[in-house]
C-alpha cells in the first residue's frame, strides 16, 4: 500500500483506513495559508517543507458559523461537532488511495462539498471516500474558502488585484484541481482521467469550473448533484452569478458595518470578528457567492452550458424527489388563468389543459414540479441540440428515509448512498438501503472510470441499464427503496411544457 508519498512541495505520510487496504492522507497542504496578506487574494503557492509531514487528521474547516449548535435536520444528520478544529488557515484537501504503487494510475474524483457557499467541509462524516475508493477510485476531497473570505468584492481589491478581483473560494477550487493533476500520480492516481463532482452549492462549483476556459482539460468527467436550479414559473434561479458592481457595493457596505474604511484595515482584522459581524449583516443584506469578474466567471454558468461553453466533458446530474419543488399559488381559477397569460402568453391555455393542473395539488398551489429535474432534462436536451458528443447521464433519488422526523428525500439526503457511507447516519436503515447505496456508488464508480455508469453488481450481475438522457430516449434512472429502476420511455407533457419554459439556450438567453 502507499503510505508515503512525494509530493511537489515535500513527503506525506497517511494513515491506514478502517480497510487497510485504503491510505487515507488527510489535511495536504495545497497553497498557502491565505491569512494576512493573503485574507482575500488568489491562493498562492505552497511553502516546501523538510522531513515527512504526518497527514493523519483533517485541517481545520474553513472560518463560519459553528456547526452542530442548531436543531435542524442539518444539524441531526452530519453537522453534529461544535468543537471541530475552525480557521482561516485552512486550505488543506484529503485523498483516499488503494494504490499500491504510484505507476496504477486510477481513475481520481474530485469533490467539492455544499453550503451555500457559506457553510460545509470535507471533514463531514458522509463525505468518507473509502468505499469508492474500494472500488479503485482515488478520492480527492478539497477545502475552500467561503462566505465573505471566499466571495468578498471591493473596489478595492477589483482595482490593486484586477487578475483576480473575486471568487477566491472558486479560485481555491480551481487550484486544488490543479494541485491534483501535478500530484495525484504519486497516489496512484491518473491525472488524464478526472471527474469533478459536487452537491448543492459544490454542484454549482463544478459548473462554475466547466464554464472556465482556464479549466478546460484539466478534467474528463462532471457530477452535477441538486446544483442546476431554475424555476420554470419564472421567478428566478439559485446560484446566478452577482454583476461585479453589485458585488462591489455589497463588499463596501459590510465594510462599512465592519467600521473600516479599507482594506488594509479589513486585513487586520480577527477572522472570528469578521465572522460574526457577517453573520449579523446577513441577517439584513444579501450574502456573498459567485460574481461575474470577467477573470474566472465570465457569465451565467447555466447559460453558458447550455451555449456549449464550457468543458467538453460527460456529465452525470440529477436530484432527490422532494427538495427545492416548484409551484404557482393562486387562490381561485381566475387568479390562476391571470398568472399563466402572464407566464406563458399564447400557451396559457395549453399548461392549463394539460392533467396536472385540474386542481391544486395542495390548497392553493398548483402545478408542483421539479424545477431541478426540468432544468437538468432542459439542458441535456440543449446539449444533444448542439452537436456536442458527451453522453449526459439523468438520475432522480426517491427512496424512502426513515426516521421519527418522516424527512422524505430531503436536499443532500443522497449523499449517504452515493459515498456508501450510511453506516455513520443515525437513521435505521435496513438491508435494502444498503442495497441501493451498494448500487448507487457502484454506479458512480462506473462513471468515474469510464465515463459510462453501467456495470455489473458485487455479485457480477448486470446493473439495470442507465442510458445518456436523450431527445429519442429521455431514460432517467430512479433511486427507490426497491433498487434502481430505468424511469419512462417518455416524458409527460406536462414536464416537457416547463423543460421549454426553462430552457437556458442562446436564444432566450435566461
Amino acid at each position: 500500500m502507499i503510505r508515503t508519498a512525494k509530493t511537489e512541495n515535500g513527503w506525506v505520510r497517511g494513515i491506514e483506513a478502517a480497510d487497510p487496504r485504503i491510505t487515507a492522507f488527510k489535511g495536504v497542504p495545497f497553497a498557502a495559508p491565505p491569512i494576512g496578506q493573503n485574507r482575500w487574494r488568489a491562493p498562492q503557492p505552497c511553502a516546501d517543507w523538510e522531513g515527512v509531514r504526518e497527514a493523519f487528521r483533517f485541517a481545520p474547516i474553513s472560518v463560519q458559523d459553528t456547526p452542530g449548535v442548531g436543531d435542524d435536520i442539518y444539524c441531526r444528520e452530519w453537522h453534529v461537532d461544535p468543537d471541530i478544529d475552525m480557521g482561516e488557515d485552512c486550505l488543506y484537501l484529503n485523498i483516499w488511495t488503494g494504490a499500491k504503487s504510484p505507476e496504477e494510475r486510477r481513475p481520481v474524483l474530485i469533490w467539492f462539498y455544499g453550503g451555500g457557499l457559506q457553510w460545509g467541509y470535507p471533514a463531514e462524516m458522509e463525505f468518507d471516500g473509502e468505499r469508492l475508493a474500494r472500488r479503485g477510485v482515488v478520492v480527492v476531497t478539497v477545502n475552500y474558502r467561503i462566505n465573505v473570505f471566499g466571495f468578498l468584492a471591493h473596489p478595492q481589491l477589483s482595482s490593486q488585484q484586477p487578475d483576480a478581483p473575486a471568487n477566491f473560494g472558486s479560485l481555491d477550487q480551481q487550484a486544488g484541481i490543479r494541485w491534483v493533476v501535478r500530484n495525484i500520480a504519486a497516489f496512484g492516481g491518473d491525472p488524464e482521467n478526472i471527474t469533478i463532482a459536487g452537491q448543492s452549492a459544490g454542484g454549482g462549483s463544478v459548473l462554475s469550473q466547466m464554464t472556465c476556459p482556464d479549466n478546460f482539460g484539466l478534467f474528463q468527467k462532471a457530477v452535477i448533484m441538486s446544483g442546476m436550479i431554475r424555476d420554470p414559473y419564472g421567478s428566478g434561479s439559485v446560484g446566478t452569478p452577482w454583476s461585479l458592481e453589485e458585488a462591489e457595493e455589497n463588499g463596501r457596505r459590510f465594510f462599512e458595518f465592519l467600521g473600516v474604511s479599507t482594506l488594509e484595515e479589513a486585513r487586520e482584522l480577527d477572522a472570528f470578528y469578521i465572522r460574526d459581524r457577517y453573520a449579523r449583516y446577513a441577517a439584513d443584506h444579501p450574502r456573498m457567492g459567485t460574481v461575474q469578474d470577467g477573470r474566472f466567471c465570465i457569465g451565467d454558468p447555466l447559460t453558458l452550458l447550455a451555449q456549449g461553453k464550457h468543458a467538453p466533458v460527460a456529465i452525470m446530474a440529477g436530484n432527490t424527489g422532494d427538495e427545492f419543488p416548484n409551484f404557482l399559488r393562486a387562490d381561485s381559477r381566475d387568479e390562476l388563468r391571470k398568472k399563466a397569460e402572464a407566464l406563458f402568453g399564447e400557451r396559457a391555455e395549453e399548461f392549463l389543459s394539460l392533467p396536472q393542473m385540474a386542481r391544486p395539488f395542495k390548497e392553493n398551489l398548483w402545478g408542483k414540479v421539479s424545477g431541478i429535474e426540468c432544468t437538468v432534462k432542459s439542458l441535456f436536451l440543449t446539449h444533444e441540440k448542439n452537436g456536442l458528443a458527451q453522453p449526459c447521464y439523468y438520475y432522480r433519488f426517491d427512496a424512502d428515509i426513515p426516521g421519527w422526523d418522516q424527512p422524505g428525500t430531503f436536499h443532500s439526503v443522497d449523499l449517504w448512498f452515493f459515498f456508501e457511507t450510511l453506516a455513520k447516519c443515525w437513521r435505521p436503515f435496513t438491508g435494502r438501503h444498503y442495497d441501493l447505496a451498494r448500487q448507487m456508488c457502484n454506479y458512480w464508480a462506473n462513471f468515474i472510470k469510464t465515463g459510462d455508469p453501467n456495470g455489473a453488481d458485487a455479485d457480477g450481475t448486470p446493473m439495470p441499464q442507465w442510458l445518456p438522457y436523450t431527445k429519442e430516449e429521455p431514460c432517467e434512472m430512479v433511486f427507490s427503496g426497491e433498487g434502481a429502476k430505468p424511469g419512462p420511455e417518455e416524458e409527460s407533457a406536462f414536464r416537457q411544457f416547463l423543460m421549454e419554459q426553462v430552457s437556458c439556450d442562446e436564444k432566450t438567453g435566461v
